[in-house]
């Protein structure tokens, strides 16, 4: 009988660590694709992390603002709860409201914030700007330094614009959030232009950025797919762990949050936003993600589930 002959990768998904202590969470680790566990190993189980804002969302849905209710405007409580309800191993921190048109906090306020739910959970976090590039210049250098030593991890660091934030992570041992939009060069030229700053490769995160189901996620899927095969084939600059912001994404889509009344054929919207975000998550879980970050409890529940199955070594 011809036994079944397995090729065995060159290289392996940087182990990377989020945290510090006890409380520290690594990733990655993998030698082959995801949850493939006869052809290599599986590195770190992928983990699920939850966002709170620094201020209340103005776009989320009443089906999604009811999981957080009475938490929703103390971000620090928010936390608490992500970690004490839901079991998150690490908080994503979403600074929305230094934008200036959402509040425009001030460096102090957002720095002292960190500072306040870090102490507060003793979780890793990861920490996100507005968007604003001249804002976030001001804001997360100043955020990186009150969690000096932490090992927590900062973004979103672009191609035009990384050098500041980059710098400030070096000098507080932190990482980076490195994004680039769906495109495999792009990411890798990224991770190349931060190494050459300094940061080690252990302190990159990929953002290949994302699509949610029905509003991209096929080509999404393609270029971490694509990446994670060149990494696994060798190319150090692209063998960072994955993360995916689920959802931003899932609840972006109008089917997700639309209401049952002006819809009547799509279904009640409570269950319907959950499914769209847990759909969107599971095949991003194959596609090589690393941290899926997540909104709903219900949907983190299920990514969950699917994760201690696909985790099983019986299972190829």
């Amino acid at each position: 009988m011809k036994l079944e002959q397995i090729e065995k990768s060159s290289n392996v998904i940087n182990p990377t660590i989020l945290g510090e202590g006890n409380s520290s969470v690594k990733i990655a680790g993998e030698d082959s694709l995801p949850f493939l566990h006869r052809e290599g190993k599986s590195g770190n189980r992928p983990i699920v992390a939850y966002e709170v804002f620094d201020s209340v969302p103005s776009d989320w849905p009443k089906s999604l603002k009811d999981e957080f209710k009475g938490v929703i405007n103390k971000p620090i409580e928010w936390a608490s709860f992500c970690k004490n309800e839901l079991n998150a191993q690490v908080i994503c921190l979403r600074l929305a409201g230094v934008h200036p048109d959402f509040g425009n906090a001030s460096a102090q306020d957002s720095a002292k914030l960190c500072r306040d739910i870090y102490a507060k959970v003793n979780l890793p976090l990861v920490v996100i700007g507005c968007g604003d590039d001249q804002r976030d210049n001001k804001i997360l250098p100043e955020c990186s330094k009150a969690l000096k030593g932490k090992n927590c991890f900062f973004g979103n660091a672009t191609i035009d614009n990384h050098k500041t934030l980059v710098a400030s992570c070096i000098a507080d041992g932190n990482g980076i959030i490195a994004q680039s939009p769906i495109d495999i060069n792009i990411a890798k030229q990224l991770n190349i232009l931060i190494s050459e700053v300094g940061l080690p490769l252990d302190k990159i995160i990929i953002n290949s950025t994302v699509g949610a189901l029905g509003y991209g996620l096929e080509y999404a899927y393609s270029i971490m797919e694509r990446a994670r095969l060149a990494a696994l084939m060798g190319d150090k600059m692209l063998a960072m762990p994955f993360i995916c912001f689920i959802g931003q994404e899932s609840w972006r889509a109008k089917e997700s949050k639309a209401s049952v009344k002006n819809n009547p054929d799509w279904g009640n919207e409570y269950e319907r936003g959950v499914n769209w975000e847990a759909v969107t998550a599971n095949a991003f879980l194959h596609a090589g993600a690393d941290i899926l970050v997540m909104r709903h409890p219900k949907a983190g529940k299920i990514i969950n589930s699917s994760i201690n199955e696909l985790s099983k070594k019986g299972i190829t």
